[in-house]
């Protein structure tokens, strides 16, 4: 049996106890990647990895940027209702091992399209190898060779501070400054400070900036390139260059 092939499914419930302050970082995983922490006051984090540079308090973070090669990918043999692992074969990108633990398999086109399978791990895999990839949870819908599916690393596994030109989703604002790859509690809704560009207005919606790593700017939806994602509420006006107060709804959260 390898390490990964294990019967079970990765929904266990809410985290009581936790194990590593919410202001504090650690070089080691002290829980799942994407467990959810809730304040009574209202603010919510998920447990995050640094993505190899250090990241700021106050500045908005975007998930790791897909890989192209790990796209379309075809399944390699095929995988029977109830089976708990998918051979794949990738595109001309190499796989570090476990690279998509607690990540995202989902099968994008042909048998089985539509179902999404969480990932528990893999081996290290060649670029244009074929490996296979341990699943939390069976195969719903038998797949065969024309499936082909996607992987996709957790949102909150390897973020990196938001460009300007965003390579991803955003997934949150760090409370602390980060050391590079360590894990933290990554801030997705609620009372946030968040550094500001340009003059933002009490009660009107903040979007990414696109002029600013990091930052926040005003929400003109009457003006051009709107198209940044919405991620707040403005709540305490605070002067260009500063960090603002926000109420802070990351999609998805």
């Amino acid at each position: 049996m390898t390490e990964y092939a294990k019967i079970g499914t990765y929904q266990d419930g809410p985290v009581r106890y936790f194990n590593q302050g919410l202001f504090e970082e650690s070089s080691v995983a002290k829980h799942r990647i994407g467990t959810i922490r809730m304040l009574d006051d209202g603010r919510v984090f998920a447990y995050a990895r640094d993505g190899g540079s250090a990241l700021s308090a106050g500045k908005v973070n975007q998930q790791y940027a897909p890989t192209a090669n790990h796209l379309n990918c075809a399944v390699a043999v095929a995988a029977a209702i109830g089976d708990l692992s998918v051979s794949v074969t990738l595109g001309a990108t190499a796989a570090a091992k476990d690279l998509y633990k607690d990540g995202f398999l989902h099968v994008n086109d042909a048998t089985g399209e539509g179902h999404l399978y969480k990932i528990r791990g893999h081996a290290a895999i060649d670029s244009a190898g074929t490996g296979v990839f341990y699943l939390y949870d069976k195969i719903r819908v038998a797949l065969d060779i024309t499936s082909e599916v996607t992987l996709t690393k957790h949102p909150q596994d390897s973020v990196l501070t938001l460009p300007t030109t965003a390579t991803g989703v955003p997934v949150g604002v760090a409370p602390i400054a980060v050391t590079a790859s360590y894990y933290f509690w990554n801030q997705v809704k609620g009372v946030c400070p968040v550094l500001i560009d340009g003059t933002v207005v009490i009660g009107q919606h903040v979007r990414l900036s696109d002029n600013v790593a990091g930052a926040v700017e005003p929400l003109d939806r009457d003006g051009s390139a709107e198209d940044e994602a919405c991620i707040g509420t403005v709540l305490r006006v605070n002067a260009n260059t500063e960090y603002g107060l926000i109420m802070l709804a990351i999609p998805g959260y």
